[in-house]
């Protein structure tokens, strides 16, 4: 047996983007933004370090949220992993993705501008942190 849940609350990194499949299945793609906490070994403080989540949708709920999230909204996402993998350019590639079952606003429509969300620094520099690097906070 196995279980594949994942439940996550952030910030959206971008605007969604609303396609459609070929056989006319709404496909809604969007980031989220949701923070680590760490020890900086530098000055000894605790950060907050963003993870950068990549959310699929499909449906007709993906095509109605659509009209309300955008980039800076605050939610909640409750769903599945999902990794794919393709080749582009002659190099394999892979990710992992969140397929989301279900979605709900943390905030208001219009309560949270975009500079009340959290600062979303370029994510290559976290890249190489290991999470095992650091003191256990407990």
């Amino acid at each position: 047996m196995s279980i594949n849940r994942v439940v996550l609350s952030g910030h959206l990194t971008r605007d969604p983007d609303l396609r459609s499949t070929a056989s006319g299945m709404q496909v809604l793609g969007f980031g989220v933004a949701v923070n680590d906490r760490r020890k900086n070994a530098q000055t000894g403080e605790w950060e907050d370090y963003p993870n950068f989540i990549d959310c699929t949708m499909f449906g007709a709920r993906a095509q109605s949220l659509s009209n309300y999230l955008s980039k800076g909204t605050k939610v909640a996402i409750e769903g599945k992993l999902r990794w794919s993998q393709w080749e582009r350019d002659g190099q394999k590639r892979s990710k992992i993705e969140v397929i989301v079952d279900d979605l709900e606003f943390m905030s208001s429509r219009g309560s949270a501008p975009m500079d009340a969300a959290p600062s979303m620094p370029d994510p290559a520099g976290y890249a190489s942190a290991s999470p095992y690097d650091e003191d256990i906070p407990f």
